[in-house]
């Protein structure tokens, strides 16, 4: 048997086993969790965003390049029970992406939803993976496609990406979008071990220069690989990134702190990284907070053990906690997932 229907059957005998304790008696109950991973299927880089009233988590299809081709998209009411919504976003609908779809990030703006992702795995001439017989990789970048519900259908907003070429030496792939308190939003991106912030303009089809005039600012903190990721939690800024290797075990989040979204951070340190006895390759998160309290939780993507496939990634979820001075704790990878947690 795969680990990965491995894991599938622990998630079942989960389910058994709380249907059991319940028929038992209420002093026995225990509430159902989700399981990880929390759905089938090689999924990685997972944005989580709450979204019309419901939990939505947007990965990639874990796949060779020229078979990521789509986007899934899976909502749940409660972080147990997910819905798959197949298809939401497709190459057909944006002229200028080929292939390699990867690590969206989705926001409610105005009414409607955006998702904002990579396409095409773009190279610059002279660069490590330059090409010139691979008209593939000599466009793309960062796009954004536009729907009126959250599962879609979602279409191309511009004809062409909106970051669509290296600035600061930062490739522009693994866009998050984040919106702070004051209403304005910030575009971070970047591989290759660079990363840019932009500030996006009320259109989400621009950016508002800075004062100095540039787009762009490099932000990128010491050891930053990719998959950038900022909340803010009080008074503090929390900037999560990936270190190490997407396709081996060395993959791991790392974070720094900052007084404001755009820095200066402060690196603190590992909280997620592999765990021999769970899973390998821990990495490329996104993270939750439930609104109106101070229960957070790390969507991510791992490799169950053993796995020699580099795509062989799946979407788990686990809680995030802090110690008393704001620290984040290091992440218990774990096959149990979290509790229910409805919204309503």
């Amino acid at each position: 048997m795969s680990n990965h229907r491995r894991a599938r059957a622990a998630r079942i005998a989960l389910v058994l086993s709380i249907t059991f304790a319940a028929c038992a008696g209420p002093h026995t109950v225990r509430p159902a969790t989700s399981g990880n991973p929390i759905f089938d299927g090689w999924y990685a880089d997972p944005e989580v965003a709450l979204l019309a009233g419901e939990y939505w988590i947007f990965p990639t299809t874990s796949a060779p390049y020229d078979r990521q081709l789509s986007f899934d998209a899976f909502s749940s009411p409660d972080l147990v029970t997910w819905t798959k919504h197949e298809r939401v976003l497709d190459v057909a609908n944006v002229g200028w992406a080929r292939r390699a779809l990867w690590a969206p990030s989705a926001l409610e703006h105005r009414g409607r939803y955006y998702l904002f992702f990579a396409a095409n795995d773009l190279q610059r001439p002279g660069g490590p993976l330059w090409d010139p017989t691979d008209a593939r990789s000599h466009t793309g970048g960062i796009g954004v496609a536009v729907a009126d519900r959250p599962e879609g259908p979602y279409r191309d907003a511009l004809g062409k990406p909106l970051v669509g070429e290296f600035v600061n030496d930062a490739q522009p792939i693994d866009p998050f979008v984040f919106r702070d308190v004051d209403g304005a939003l910030y575009l971070f991106y970047g591989g290759w071990g660079r990363c840019n912030v932009g500030r996006l303009d009320d259109e989400l089809s621009g950016f508002r220069p800075w004062p100095d005039g540039a787009l762009f600012r490099d932000i990128t903190p010491e050891g930053y690989v990719e998959g950038p990721v900022l909340f803010r939690r009080g008074e503090r800024y929390y900037f999560l990134w990936s270190e190490g290797g997407w396709g081996d075990g060395s993959y791991r989040v790392v974070y720094a702190t900052a007084p404001t979204p755009i820095g200066p951070f402060e690196r603190v340190g590992t909280i997620l990284e592999k765990d021999d006895s769970v899973a390998t390759g821990a990495g490329h998160n996104s993270v939750l907070q439930v609104p109106g309290t101070d229960t957070w939780y790390i969507v991510y993507h791992r490799r169950p053990i053993p796995n020699l496939d580099r795509d062989h990634r799946v979407t788990c979820i686990d809680r995030l906690e802090f110690d008393a001075a704001g620290r984040i704790l290091p992440v218990r990878m774990t096959f149990e997932g979290v509790a229910a947690h409805p919204l309503r």
